[in-house]
Order: C-alpha cells, then structure tokens, then sequence
C-alpha cells in the first residue's frame, strides 16, 4: 500500500528502487560468469534480495520503475573485463550514501533499517566472496608492472637523447624489453617455485603478460611517430607511464581496499625520477663519448 511521504523522500525512494532491480540484474548477469558455486550462490542471493528490495519500495511509493539498461551492461562489461571483483566493488562503493539515507528515513519508513541491515550484510558477504584467481597473482603482476616501467622508461628515455632517432629507440627498446620479459618470467618462476607457490607457472606468466604488455606500450611512440621526433615521443611516453600507474593503481586500491594516493605517487615519482636521470645520463653518453648518429 502506498504510503504519505514527502516529495523529498519519495523522489529518493524511487531513485533506490530503480537502483536495487538494477543491481538485481547486474548481480545475475556476473553470477553466471562465476565458476565457483559458492560464489555463484551469495550473488544469487543477493540479487533475490535486492529484487524483493525493489518490491518493497514499489508497494511504498506506488510507482513501478525499470532498470538502468546501460548500468547492467556497464558493470556487466567491466566484470569479464576486469573481473567481477574489481567491478562489484566499485558498486558497492556508491552504497554508502544510500545506506545513510536509509538511516536517516526510518521514521517516516520503518522498512528502511531492515533493507540497510542487508545492505551491509551484502558489503560484508562480498568481502568474504571476493577472491579472483588474478587477485590471487596481484604481486605478480606488481612485479611485472613495476620492473617494466622502472627498467624500460629510464632505457627509452637515456635511448632518446643518446640516439635521437625514434626507429632506433623502438629497436632497442623492443629487443631490450622482449628479453626483460623472458628474464622476469624465467625468475619469477624460480623464485615462486624456491617459496613453495603452489602454481609458479601460472605466476611467472602473469609477470611476463604484464611486462610485455607494459613493453608494448612504452615503444608505442617511438614506432607511431617520426622518426626525428624523438621529444613528442619522449613526452608521450612519459605520459602512457602516468596512465598506466593511474589505471593500474586505481585497479588495485579498489579491489584490494588499499590506498589509492600515496600508492599512485611513489610508483609514479619513482618511475618519472628513473627516467629523468637516465635522460640526464644519455645526454652524458652521446656528449663525452662523441656520438653522432
């Protein structure tokens, strides 16, 4: 039955009942993508309950809603991109202020603190559930990234000025950085084998795909453009550096929990301090050793 609210309230309330069969269909959509039952049965549950969420605001406010088609599709996409850890947390993340309206309407709607209670319940079986296989690998992939910008950036970048030619720069840099690859794999894979990691293969690859991935895009520059434009590439290369850290730190704070700020700073100030004083050391090289190419 519906009940008297204030124009306010209602409006909210209609905005959270869309936003619950939303989020019904999103926690369906990524329960088939989950292998694991378990896993596959909290979202189950929870998209049940977010489902019976929507009924109980649609019987107050007396108004049926549809769900946001591109939000499903949205969160859907980013789940098999990402992973549906990455993309369910950051959902969740946007709960916060409707639990504190929630809270703040249980007066006027005693049925709020209930669907509160489940909304944190929710929270806490989705911290308890969230354990990808390439969360599992996080430092792995850390290694691989952070090796890859470090090692590469200061090559590329002592390269640029001591050879002044971008074909040049990319030949180096692609022969340097395949080799890096396969030297980071063949370690990591030692090293997680030395540690008793009970899949070192499966660690030495996420290493090595994230190095190669990271090599590909720093010597991206200097294949696209001129060849004697070697200060544009220089720039954009430092560029794809500050991108890369944002994107994969950003990835990181979300689905671990962790800070995402004083993260993106050091790897970035430490990453763009390699490059300068290899740049420093290149202009060095090419000047006392009296290269002319």
């Amino acid at each position: 039955m519906e009940k008297k609210l204030s124009n306010t309230t209602k409006k909210k309330l209609i905005l959270l009942q869309t936003n619950e069969i939303t989020e019904c269909y999103i926690y369906s959509n990524i329960a088939k993508t989950v292998k694991d039952s378990e896993n596959k049965a909290v979202l189950l549950k929870i998209a049940e309950e977010e489902k019976n969420h929507s009924k109980v605001w649609s019987e107050i406010t007396g108004v049926t809603v549809k769900p946001k088609k591109i939000k499903i599709f949205y969160y859907t996409f980013l789940a098999k991109i990402l992973g549906y850890t990455f993309a369910l947390k950051l959902m969740e993340n946007g709960e916060d202020s409707a639990s504190d309206f929630y809270k703040g309407i249980v007066d006027e709607v005693p049925e709020a603190e209930k669907i509160a209670e489940d909304g944190k319940r929710h929270e806490n079986e989705l911290l308890n559930m969230l354990d990808e296989e390439r969360l599992q690998y996080v430092g792995s992939m850390v290694l691989g990234l952070s090796d890859a910008l470090v090692e590469l950036t200061g090559t590329l970048a002592g390269l640029t000025f001591a050879l002044q030619n971008n074909r040049l720069v990319a030949l180096s840099g692609l022969i340097t950085g395949i080799s890096a690859t396969l030297s980071m794999t063949s370690s990591e894979y030692l090293s997680a084998r030395s540690d008793g990691h009970p899949n070192p293969l499966k660690s030495s690859l996420y290493t090595g795909v994230v190095y190669l991935f990271t090599v590909i895009c720093l010597v991206l520059p200097y294949l696209l453009l001129p060849a004697k434009a070697f200060v544009p590439a220089l720039a954009i290369l430092i560029a794809i550096v500050v991108i890369i850290i944002l994107g994969f730190t950003y990835y990181i704070s979300v689905a671990k929990d962790l800070p995402f700020g004083k993260r993106f700073f050091e790897m970035a100030g430490i990453s763009i301090s390699v490059a300068a004083v290899s740049f420093g050391i290149g202009l060095l090289v090419k000047h006392f050793l009296g290269i002319d190419i």
